[in-house]
């Protein structure tokens, strides 16, 4: 295999990368010897052997330098037992508490405070029944989810009977680990990237203002296709109580975080015991109550950029310079330590599967199997809906259905507290729609959600385990067929040299409404099923010669599909534009494509709505010092997102924050502003290349030009008086925080926390890199990119950051990340002999007596 070392990769690195490079490589390069020849070669780790229940043959795992872990497996459910093995040795406190957080088992260690939140997680839990739910996914996803939770239970079972391989965390935290049941792993739902609920609650909220409510709800989120909503017959939308309907769904939807609030539990940290509190919040894994607050409040206000975006596309050999297919994807989720995603390497007999998917499922979402090759980005459909009921003032456990008082379904459950000697009782309530998020008595209201995620076969990225083993088009096809939640763009390659693209997910079919406002439970807004899978487009090798894919409208507006609601909020379609671009360009010049080409692409850092806005300011001109200085730097950059550059941090400033006010409030006016912010970038961008029935040209550009001082004095306050000292990336940081980041002494922090580094891109440039408002720091973004060689396996390339394992005190922690920060991959090493030169660690696996 042709193999490019750190070293060289660094040499080719482009020169806006260049800075950082003598501190990173050192990191980067830690660990690497050197050999007789010069080659590197990877320093060996001890071997080691565990006995595993549940395996019928020995296995063996051979880890890659990187820490990827090679599986092979005597038979095929032993590559699954050993998975959750491996995953669990690597992941294990990650693992447990996803599991805990999605059964609503959190206050069983953490405490009381935990209690509201575990019962608002059993609202969402599967409770259908499981034999379809099994046969759903395939006829043996219950025997793999067995023997993944077999695996993960057995090395469960040796950190019970060794502590010394207890993970930091649970040393930390005074707790051990829970044991998995393989229902655990399709009865959680709650990981399923959920969307249009709280989109409905935004715009009742804004259309409760009337007229400025609807043009606050028209720049708050671009709908496409273009679709007036209506506010359905008998709904007041200013009853909504939005804040409440926010907090209710986070509480059964979000992920865990921890505060040093109320709740106190010892932190074992290596000194005096310190209390710790542990407190249900925000997505975002992180510690400080202002940066909570914050993400509430812009929650509340409907962030309509997304954090959970992704890139693909496949590229036909005709088009290549190899002659075989390319395929890439760089899925972007929320960054933290450790990474969301985990690379596998699954071998047995009838499968030989390695790639990416979450460490707490068994198979992989994201690589190839030796024959075909897959990567997924978002389809945005729309499966949630919130509907409110009117309550019996006699029985406020009844609702009206179609005329008569409907009785809804109680739940009783018994919740372990920590400290508490008796468990305590919750109640959850459902109606024929769904969960009872919030009931409101004294009002008579109460309110519910209905999600497809929550039918028979759609616990989130489950169905891949259909999809990973599929041969060809056919295969795959079918299993994306059958594919459920979250909704999705399968790109599609094979070593025959076909390509393709196909999305896939559960769409209700809603015949009298369009699904963007919330609708009374009365009777007169149900679903009528779900849509064929058929029924949505499709391409299989198309004439241009690829397909890309960055979560906007793809539906194609002449497809019947594009005329059935399958959805109408998407993804701002700045990522989408600028790499179908760089493809149409290529293709022009009549070049050929290779790996380096998706490599760079993956990692642009060119954002469309810049370059458009940069036209207005072409000709403008201002008589105020400060202003006109702020022109100048903007007239002259040309829209790159470069960490060094002062133009892109007057820029982001600049549009994100006064430019962007200042249109919502021309737009909307001040009530609508409110209602409005932070308002869609597209919106802001058309509305100022049309001003049209807006304002006039002049009242525009006056508009941009008032907009640019108070923009500088914020930089100026953060960065220094001197323009010429401003870089984007002192704003913009790459930062990987663990979850208990903040509530552990600065010296725990330091090991568990990976990076603090200067960021080049935003939100919509092809290289996600979203950050919160109030400090600019990166909060997600693609945290794993790959690019296949599809058929020339061993010359893929892939990356993960910031590293494989989950355990701060292994090398591959964090050794990932400052190639990552760098825009370089590591080879995704797939044929025996190539795995054999990159090996660093041995284990053998052996069944139990």
């Amino acid at each position: 295999m042709k193999r490019t070392s750190p070293r060289l990769a660094a040499r080719r690195m482009p020169s806006h990368r260049l800075p950082l490079i003598g501190a990173l490589a050192a990191i980067a390069l830690a660990g690497c010897a050197s050999g007789p020849s010069g080659r590197d070669t990877p320093p060996s780790r001890p071997s080691s052997s565990f006995a595993v229940p549940g395996l019928e043959k020995p296995a063996e795992v051979l880890v890659d330098r990187w820490g990827v872990p090679h599986l092979y497996a005597g038979t095929l459910y032993d590559a699954f037992v050993a998975q959750g093995f491996i995953a669990a040795r690597d992941r294990l406190w990650q693992m447990d508490l996803w599991r805990k957080r999605g059964l609503g088992e959190m206050a069983k260690d953490f405490g009381p405070a935990w209690v509201e939140s575990d019962r608002a997680a059993r609202a969402v839990l599967y409770r259908g029944d499981m034999y379809r739910e099994w046969l759903a996914y395939g006829s043996d996803a219950k025997r793999v989810a067995e023997a993944f939770t077999a695996g993960v239970n057995a090395y469960v079972a040796q950190v019970r009977a060794q502590p010394a391989l207890l993970p930091t965390e649970f040393a930390l935290l005074g707790y051990q680990p829970a044991t998995w049941s393989p229902e655990d792993v399709v009865r959680i739902r709650h990981h399923g990237l959920t969307l249009n609920f709280t989109s409905e609650v935004d715009r009742a909220r804004a259309f409760c203002a009337g007229g400025p409510g609807v043009k606050a709800d028209w720049l708050r989120r671009e709908l496409d296709p273009p679709v007036t909503p209506k506010v359905p017959v008998g709904f007041d939308p200013c009853t909504i109580p939005a804040a409440e309907l926010r907090a209710a769904y986070l509480r059964a939807t979000d992920s865990p975080r921890f505060t040093k609030e109320n709740t106190r539990v010892g932190l074992n940290t290596g000194a005096a015991a310190a209390p710790v509190a542990l407190l249900p919040g925000s997505a975002e894994s992180i510690a400080a109550k202002a940066e909570q607050d914050e993400a509430q409040q812009q929650a509340l206000q409907g962030d309509p950029t997304g954090a959970y975006g992704s890139n693909n596309w496949v590229i036909s050999p005709k088009l290549t310079s190899t002659g075989r297919p390319i395929l890439a994807n760089d899925p972007h989720r929320s960054h933290g330590a450790p990474s969301l995603r985990y690379m596998t390497h699954l071998s047995a007999p009838g499968m030989d599967a390695i790639g990416a998917g979450e460490p707490f499922l068994p198979g992989l979402s994201i690589g190839h199997n030796g024959t075909i090759a897959f990567g997924l980005t978002r389809f945005y459909m729309d499966q949630e809906d919130l509907y409110v009921y009117q309550l019996n003032p006699k029985n406020p456990n009844e609702y009206r259905y179609q005329g008569r008082w409907e009785q809804m379904t109680r739940v009783t459950e018994r919740i372990a507290v920590r400290g508490e000697s008796a468990p305590r009782e919750v109640v959850n309530t459902f109606t024929r729609h769904g969960p009872v998020l919030l009931s409101e008595p004294g009002k008579r209201r109460a309110y519910a959600l209905r999600a497809a995620w929550l039918e028979p076969g759609m616990a989130p990225y489950f169905g891949s385990m259909d999809y990973m083993r599929a041969r060809n088009w056919d295969q795959f096809r079918a299993a994306m067929n059958r594919w459920g939640a979250p909704g999705e763009n399968q790109v599609y390659a094979d070593s025959s040299g076909n390509v393709g693209w196909i999305p896939g997910g559960l769409t209700p079919i809603r015949p009298n409404w369009d699904g963007l406002m919330p609708v009374p439970g009365d009777g007169r807004y149900e679903w009528s099923g779900f849509r064929n899978g058929d029924e949505l487009p499709s391409e299989f090798n198309p004439a241009r010669g690829y397909v890309v894919t960055a979560n906007e409208n793809n539906i194609p507006p002449d497809h019947p599909a594009a005329k059935k609601g399958i959805g109408y909020e998407w993804s701002d379609a700045a990522r989408a534009r600028r790499l179908k671009e760089l493809f149409a360009a290529k293709v022009a010049a009549g070049s050929r494509f290779t790996i380096e080409d998706s490599e760079r692409m993956q990692n642009d850092i060119v954002a469309t709505p810049a370059q458009r806005l940069l036209k207005l300011l072409a000709g403008l001109r201002s008589d105020d010092a400060q202003t006109a200085a702020g022109l100048r730097l903007l007239q002259n950059w040309d829209g790159t997102m470069d960490r060094d550059s002062a133009a892109a941090a007057l820029y982001e400033v600049w549009s994100g924050k006064t430019l962007r006010a200042a249109v919502l409030k021309a737009g909307a006016g001040e009530v609508g502003a409110t209602l409005a912010a932070p308002g869609d970038n597209t919106r802001m961008v058309l509305l100022l290349e049309n001003p049209f029935g807006w304002v006039s040209d002049a009242q525009r550009d006056a508009l941009l030009l008032q907009t640019l001082p108070p923009a500088m004095q914020e930089l100026t306050a953060k960065l220094g008086p001197d323009m010429t000292a401003w870089k984007w990336g002192t704003l913009h940081r790459a930062e990987f925080r663990h979850p208990l980041a903040g509530v552990v002494d600065a010296a725990t922090r330091k090991k568990l926390d990976v990076g603090d580094w200067p960021m080049s891109g935003s939100s919509f440039t092809p290289m996600a890199a979203t950050y919160r408002a109030s400090d600019y720091k990166l909060t997600s973004g693609a945290s794993f990119r790959m690019v296949l060689d599809v058929g020339n396996w061993d010359a893929s390339r892939v990356i993960n950051t910031p590293g494989q394992s989950g355990n701060p005190d292994s090398p591959n922690y964090r050794d990932l990340a400052p190639l990552w920060l760098e825009g370089k991959y590591v080879p995704l090493v797939y044929s025996r002999g190539a795995v054999e030169k990159e090996t660093v660690e041995r284990i053998q696996l052996t069944p139990a007596k």
